[in-house]
């Protein structure tokens, strides 16, 4: 059995057939190394803000048999980079008989369209993919910005999820109310119901506290400067509402809240603020289970960056039967194994007694009621996403520095948590001991449920000194 095809050291007690990308990748890169003839490449992402991320490696020539495998190997590249760094231009340096491939996969109609598409409306110019020598390939240029950690003051946070919302009330960093509220904005089209849910939470927190100083929002999709440019949330809007009325929602809101300081950030993003803040540490990846995957990143400095992390779109899986994302149809994409999209789609192969007409939070209510009453069928499913989550997190260290990761979410309440968190662990530690010690953790239940919405509410510096 070659590398290539070789099953991974911890097999999904649900689902045999899975192939880690991350090994299929280390199989080819040492491939390469040990073939005498390989080529360097080089991949550059660069965003509307005139930053660039850069990444280097190695492929088979277009001369050798195995060329093939460099395209796959690319191919899957460029979607990862994509989703985690984000960009409106790839470059690829050294390969032009790649980076024709990428053109057609990436054009209207090709493979990757969906992806161009997003990325054309995210950094709002036409997405494009050319070739050069390496020579003429942009040079990294990053940025990254310190935010939250704000304590200081009365503050609302708000965690806008695709199956519930979460508001806290924050006095100089003490929760002293907090709530969820199951809410479906997806097929809404009316952009009013969106506002006046948000509206309804911010007010209810407000309600708990002397006065307002500040609002920080924690929220699925892609948001830069307060605008939202994609969001799942707002899917069933028709493009030109979104364009005169959700575009600018969040200043709406704060316009209606008299002007007081309000950021809303990524809440990916927000979980990896709140597990840098709960570890008083750095260089913390935030993994998110919810309705889908959501994620972020705080780097060894301290800081956040302007990469998109939405690694819900990442393809962590090398099966070609794998599991297709319902939006881009990609099949093998972190979405469908570590979001509640994933129990759902576990429930029938675990033989749980759960019904499949029930929608997708209610179906993992059931699975976790199972598990909390003793039922052992539901342990292989969450070890099945426990191992995913090992292999994924591994992957992501191809792209990020990673010391800790924080693990939470709708999927990670109850037992079947700390299940998810321990198989995650041996994952790592058995297959990867070369990535080094990544601890991971796992917040107590309340901070599970609601914690980014108290950290969200350290997002926004305060305008003046709070007396």
């Amino acid at each position: 059995m070659s590398e290539v095809e070789r099953t991974p050291r911890f097999v999904p007690p649900l689902d045999e057939g899975f192939r880690p990308l991350v090994l299929r990748n280390r199989a080819f890169r040492a491939d390469v190394a040990a073939s005498g003839v390989a080529a360097p490449l080089v991949i550059a992402l660069e965003r509307s803000d005139g930053t660039c991320s850069r990444y280097d490696t190695q492929v088979f020539p277009a001369s050798s048999p195995e060329f093939p495998r460099s395209l796959a190997y690319v191919e899957r590249l460029v979607k990862s980079l994509l989703w985690a760094r984000g960009g409106w231009k790839v470059t690829i340096g050294g390969s032009p008989e790649i980076g024709a491939a990428l053109q057609g996969a990436y054009a209207p109609g090709g493979a990757r369209a969906f992806d161009a598409q997003i990325m054309g409306r995210i950094y709002e110019r036409a997405f494009t993919v050319v070739s050069c020598d390496i020579a003429d390939v942009p040079a990294a240029a990053e940025s990254t910005v310190a935010l939250g950690g704000h304590l200081d003051g009365c503050r609302i946070g708000v965690d806008l999820g695709a199956s519930d919302r979460k508001v806290a009330a924050v006095i100089d960093g003490e929760a002293v109310y907090s709530e969820e509220v199951v809410w479906d904005p997806r097929p809404r089209t009316d952009p009013q119901f969106h506002f006046d849910e948000i509206m309804t939470a911010i007010r209810t927190a407000a309600a708990y506290l002397p006065r307002v100083d500040a609002v920080g929002v924690s929220s699925a999709g892609v948001y830069i400067n307060n605008l939202i440019r994609v969001a799942s949330l707002f899917r069933g809007v028709p493009d030109a509402l979104f364009e005169t009325r959700v575009k600018r929602l969040f200043f709406e809101i704060q316009q209606a809240l008299g002007g007081i300081p309000l950021v809303v950030v990524n809440d990916g993003e927000v979980t990896a603020l709140a597990g840098a803040m709960s570890l008083d540490d750095t260089a913390v990846i935030g993994v998110a289970m919810g309705s889908s995957e959501a994620a972020g990143y705080v780097t060894p400095e301290g800081a956040l960056t302007n990469w998109l992390n939405e690694l819900a779109f990442v393809p962590i899986d090398a099966n070609p039967a794998a599991p297709a994302d319902e939006w881009s149809g990609d099949i093998g994409c972190g979405v469908q194994y570590l979001s509640q999209q994933c129990v759902g789609r576990l429930i029938p192969a675990s033989g749980l007694p759960v019904e499949m007409t029930l929608g997708l939070p209610e179906r993992l209510k059931a699975v976790q009621a199972l598990m909390a009453a003793g039922d052992e069928r539901a342990i292989p499913l969450y070890r099945t996403i426990g191992v995913y989550l090992g292999y994924a997190l591994a992957h992501y260290a191809d792209f990020y520095a990673i010391r800790h990761g924080l693990i939470l979410g709708r999927v990670t309440s109850g037992e079947g948590g700390a299940i998810i968190l321990e198989q995650a662990k041996q994952v790592l530690a058995e297959e990867f001991p070369d990535l080094g010690a990544i601890t991971l953790a796992l917040p107590d239940e309340a901070s599970r449920r609601v914690g980014q919405a108290i950290a969200a509410a350290s997002l926004p510096a305060l305008a003046k000194e709070v007396v």
